[in-house]
């Protein structure tokens, strides 16, 4: 794919090369039986950066998801979260396939919650067959509404609720690292926010595999007899934390290049009435809804012109730029696709 200007998602960036030899030199044992030292050291550093007591390191952020969820929602119980939500779109019904969970949605406004609505959803306890609310979930950045960031004061509404309730609050947080960039919120004030966040490691910090769980130390320990049971149990995975450790002290700052660049492509694109709202951080999202082109129609010429783009929908397209995508390839973007939309 080298000769594509690739901006379907920042899951598609290659190891670089220190990152690489940070890999081959890890120190590893095993990590069923707690003994990789290399999965111990980044477990306790992500659990520090987000001011919790523990994190669990998984292979995927959809099993981390699902992890954290399974921590809050007994089965047969429900979850609340937003209908463009990660965890009820893009990870096939595990939360009821797996964790027999009830899920019930608010509308699709991405990063745009009315704490109030959601409120209004709880179902407590003790009703009359109805099923009870454990926990609401929301995602940061929201991926679906093209990585907005939820206020500050948003989330600061809803713990204030949930804790008052006693529901807990979960942070889909793949991309919480582009959050933190955006509006300068520290990690640990996010943290301090969330009874368990899942937080990524592939997602723009360039690691080629996995995400955290993170919470209470309490929670952790049940969340590893979880990750076992979904078939997560790894050995040697060392040199996959490498990377990952790698990613955390190298990667973050430099995210702040990947917002411009997608301030790029949207002000390039802007002119055609496409770009779907602000563009806080690394994703573009293009709403074809009253563009003579649909989106496959779009993936298709954009590819024609070296371009990659994803399909999210039959009139929703997206643009996700990277650490793979260098200010050479926008340049080669910004001049291949209004194009299209001249044509």
């Amino acid at each position: 794919m080298a000769e594509f200007v690739d901006l379907r998602s920042d899951t598609v960036t290659q190891p670089s090369p220190g990152m690489r030899a940070a890999m081959a030199a890890a120190e590893v044992g095993d990590d069923v039986y707690g003994e990789d030292p290399t999965i111990n050291a980044l477990e306790a550093s992500v659990a520090a950066l987000f001011g919790h007591e523990a994190a669990l390191f998984a292979p995927t952020g959809s099993m981390a998801n699902q992890i954290a969820i399974q921590l809050s929602v007994p089965p047969g119980e429900e979850l609340l979260c937003d209908a463009d939500a990660h965890v009820v779109t893009y990870e096939i019904g595990a939360a009821a396939a797996i964790g027999g969970i009830s899920t019930r949605t608010w509308g699709p406004v991405g990063a745009d919650i009315d704490p109030d609505v959601v409120l209004d959803m709880v179902r407590p306890a003790g009703g009359y067959h109805a099923v009870p609310t454990r926990a609401i979930a929301v995602e940061q950045t929201h991926n679906r509404s093209g990585g907005g960031v939820i206020p500050l004061s948003t989330l600061e509404t809803l713990r204030t609720a949930t804790a008052a309730a006693g529901l807990s609050l979960h942070c889909d947080g793949a991309r919480i690292w582009h959050a933190h960039v955006a509006d300068g919120v520290p990690l640990r004030t996010y943290g301090g926010l969330f009874d368990t966040l899942s937080v990524c490691l592939s997602k723009g910090l360039g690691a080629p595999v996995g995400s955290l769980v993170v919470s209470s130390a309490a929670n952790v320990e049940r969340a590893r007899l979880i990750r076992k049971r979904m078939g997560g149990g790894m050995r040697q995975a060392g040199v996959l934390a490498a990377a990952g450790a790698y990613a955390l002290e190298h990667n973050i700052d430099r995210l702040a290049d990947d917002h411009a660049k997608a301030a790029r492509l949207a002000e390039a694109l802007a002119p055609f009435g496409v770009v779907a709202g602000a563009v806080r951080t690394n994703i573009v999202p293009l709403d074809l809804r009253k563009s003579p082109l649909d989106a496959h129609r779009l993936a298709a010429a954009a590819r024609e012109r070296g371009v990659l783009v994803s399909v999210l929908g039959p009139r929703l397209a997206r643009l996700v730029t990277h650490m793979d995508v260098d200010d050479a390839a926008i340049d080669r973007a910004v001049e291949a696709l209004p194009e299209i939309f001249r044509d």
